[in-house]
């Protein structure tokens, strides 16, 4: 093969071989480095029908830590904090539900205040205030207040658990069989007792993340002996677990059972149905019988009955409760602001002229002062409608708020937002690395530091107005405007770009993070590939009708604009590119689509278009291969900044990919190494990573995936298409690589017809879910 498809970063290792009797070696090294790498190429099925085992991709992030009142913590970790959080508080709504409701505690307002004056009374105190006493009219806030930052708690590393647990399930490990290397994870997924655990439960080991049946099966016979057998409960309640994982890093939120009962006999569970109830009766899934919109099924009436029966089909799903409860606490989410009144924040005059302006700007502010959720679709140049919509908000006294997928897209959008000509250049032609200035620009030795030079004067976070941050750091409150007394967002208009990325953990977080009356508006393109996570929630929502949609009208200029609005209808056209736009590179077979991409991006395109190499990114469709992104690295590093590696296979001026926490890729540079680990010049600011994480979280970043690259965009963009990435290919994957690209792509081109085809015939892969289902009470009746 001489590309992996990106599925290939989820499995155990990719040399490893091992067979179930092998024990569990090979799930180590490889497997932590690429876990959480997303997908929508092929891969091997181990869940259900249209399941492979895909990961969840790096996508970008941030690193920003701007916490003032309390320690600051690592952007992996204040995610990882932020996610707990969010579980915990659906665990105290489910308790809430199923308990007694106090009188009066649903009531507000004028009601609120009446009901506490009779009960001062009943009670023989004095009443605070009278109820009915208007209170004095707020002053009009500004557009940009002080922002107000809650002090954020301080989490242990989730991650380093007790040195003593590590050892004991190390002792555990070395006794079946299994790499050592693999205690602190399995003492970090365990938790307390690991060791006790491992010993009682060995199939535990598929909680690992990379760990197969069959490695775990060859641990369970070391341990366990004459009493391991194909048909232990335990083994069954595992390998559901774990089917239902790998269905997640595919996107699904949950399976249908049928599927899943089909996929436990692929895995020799002699009785997949009694493992299903078995993992249901323990608690370790949960069942959901979801109503279709088929027309009910007529049920033949017996001599007892007095009326007809009509029995309407339904769906039976099986899901992880950390992902159906989040489903879940996003449609109510959702809900809440669907069926809102938003504040009156400005007069209905404000909102009338401004949405006068033309076009689907004039429709988007409309929709937006009358709803609290609004879908805004459209490609980069759409990008200019949210913009207004934030300048014209931000007039009426709201506070106004943008949050992107990547620092990258963060500033591009800040640079939309100042609208002057520098900021214009740099939104058009920036490099997407740290340092970078307007298209064509030198990039500046070091990248600017807000602590000691203060804010860029394109800057998210400086002056008034409409300011950017990225989702992660605004929910983590690492950036952003803070959180109010009542631990919601202190703001009134939210723009969410890059929507397509939301999967239903960070969607659900988001809904219930917004106070009573904001407004939320989820803006992105539609065609390019869906979140790393779990969910398709941006194509759900759109496809439930359940609030208002702007489309945008505004097309993608130039030779690539037009080349990728074909392909978002399935056209891959030939385009006039008289100043070299777009230009197609045939090659016969990986070795060539190496060497010829090294010339592109260090020889041609800097000679004949004039973007310089570090403003050039180069995409393919896997990380493995002849022609994935480690070869095209390896390759591209000594072409371009050779070296020995001194310090983990790095050197200075290395470009690499970031990824602080699964699904998220921040571009940056290399700047050293010492002590306290390698440290980094990233998009958002200096990153240090500890040696132990740097083999796990940085890789080298001339060449990505497109995963990688979601949320970014390049001055030229270099696509290598070797002969064996046909079956990765798909119109979300061809239409997200070629419209990384500002100025110019290249298309290293060695599949034949099977481009066209892919563009023409393979949609997005199919994803479970439960959220259109859950939206269906919101959709109103003439829809």
């Amino acid at each position: 093969m001489s590309t992996d498809p990106e599925t290939t970063e989820t499995s155990p290792s990719e040399d490893t071989g091992t067979d179930a009797a092998g024990g569990a070696e090979g799930a180590g090294a490889d497997v932590t480095s690429d876990a959480g790498e997303g997908a929508e190429g092929t891969g091997e099925e181990t869940a259900a029908e249209g399941a492979e085992g895909t990961a969840a991709e790096d996508a970008d992030g941030t690193t920003d830590a701007k916490a003032e009142a309390a320690p600051e913590l690592s952007e992996a970790a204040a995610e990882l904090l932020a996610q707990r959080l969010e579980r915990e508080r659906i665990e105290r709504r489910k308790a809430e539900k199923a308990g007694p409701i106090a009188a009066g505690t649903k009531l507000s307002g004028t009601a609120a205040d009446l009901l506490a004056a009779v009960r001062a009374v009943e009670s023989g105190e004095k009443p605070v205030t009278t109820p009915f006493a208007k209170p004095d009219p707020a002053p009009r806030r500004s557009a940009a207040p002080e922002a107000v930052r809650r002090p954020q708690p301080v989490a242990a590393d989730p991650g380093t658990p007790a040195t003593e647990t590590v050892e004991s399930v190390r002792r555990v490990l070395a006794e079946g069989g299994a790499p050592e290397t693999l205690a602190a994870q399995v003492a970090a997924a365990l938790g307390e007792g690991a060791d006790h655990q491992l010993r009682e439960d060995p199939w535990q080991l598929l909680r690992v993340p990379g760990v197969r049946p069959e490695q775990a099966d060859g641990f369970a016979r070391a341990l366990l002996g004459a009493e391991c057998a194909p048909d232990d409960e335990r083994r069954g309640r595992a390998v559901t677990g774990w089917l239902l994982e790998q269905a997640a890093l595919a996107g699904h939120t949950a399976l249908e059972a049928s599927a899943l009962t089909a996929a436990l006999a692929k895995q020799g569970v002699p009785d997949p149905d009694a493992a299903t109830q078995n993992a249901i009766a323990e608690g370790e899934v949960l069942v959901f019988q979801d109503a279709l919109d088929e027309p009910p099924v007529p049920v033949q009436r017996t001599d007892e009955e007095d009326e007809e029966v009509q029995e309407r089909p339904v769906r039976v799903l099986i899901g992880l409760e950390r992902y159906t409860l989040a489903e879940e606490s996003l449609a109510d989410g959702l809900a809440k602001l669907i069926n809102s009144v938003p504040k009156e924040d400005g007069s209905a005059a404000d909102w009338e002229q401004a949405g006068a302006a033309k076009g689907s700007t004039g429709e988007l502010i409309r929709a937006v002062a009358g709803h609290g959720l609004v879908l805004h679709t459209g490609g980069e140049a759409s990008l200019e409608e949210p913009a207004a919509l934030l300048r014209a908000a931000a007039g009426f006294g709201l506070r106004v708020w943008a949050a992107a997928h990547s620092p990258v897209g963060r500033d591009r959008f800040a640079a939309l937002l100042a609208g002057s000509g520098a900021a214009a250049g740099s939104a058009s032609g920036g490099s997407g690395d740290p340092g970078s200035t307007a298209p064509g620009g030198p990039a500046s030795d070091a990248p600017r530091d807000p602590a000691t030079d203060g804010p860029a004067p394109d800057s998210p976070e400086s002056g008034d107005g409409p300011r950017a941050t990225t989702l992660a750091g605004l929910l983590s409150g690492a950036e952003g405007p803070g959180r109010d007394a009542d631990g919601a967002l202190d703001l009134d208009l939210l723009v969410v770009l890059d929507a397509p990325q939301l999967d239903v953990e960070t969607a659900a977080l988001l809904s219930e993070s917004l106070p009573d009356g904001a407004r939320l508006v989820l803006a992105g393109d539609p065609a390019v590939l869906w979140s790393a996570g779990p969910g398709r929630v941006f194509a759900d929502l759109l496809a439930s009708k359940a609030c208002p949609q702007v489309v945008s009208r505004r097309p993608d200029l130039g030779p690539v604009g037009e080349l990728v609005s074909g392909i978002g209808i399935g056209e891959l056209n030939q385009v006039e590119a008289p100043g070299k736009e777009v230009v197609i590179v045939p090659v016969r077979d990986a070795g060539e689509a190496v060497h010829r991409t090294v010339q592109l991006v260090a020889d041609s395109v800097p000679r004949v278009i004039g973007v310089p190499a570090e403003q050039t990114v180069v995409i393919t469709p896997g990380h493995g291969g002849a022609a994935g992104t480690r070869a095209l690295n390896v390759a591209l590093k000594e072409r371009l900044n050779p070296g020995p590696g001194r310090f983990g296979g790095f050197d200075p001026g290395d470009r690499i990919a970031y990824s602080p926490a699964p699904g998220r890729t921040i571009p940056g540079r290399v700047v050293n190494a010492d002590a306290e680990g390698l440290h980094l010049a990233c998009a958002g600011g200096p990153v240090v990573v500890p040696k132990e994480r740097v083999e796990q979280s940085v890789r080298h970043g001339w060449a990505l995936t497109a995963h990688q690259a979601v949320g970014t965009r390049w001055p030229a963009v270099v696509v290598v298409l070797p002969g064996d990435a046909a079956q990765a290919l798909s119109r979300p994957w061809v239409y997200t690589a070629f419209s990384r690209a500002d100025r110019h792509l290249s298309v290293v081109h060695g599949v034949d017809q099977a481009l066209p085809r892919a563009v023409a015939e393979v949609p997005a892969k199919p994803r479970t879910t439960r959220l259109p289902v859950l939206l269906r009470p919101q959709v109103p009746a003439e829809v």
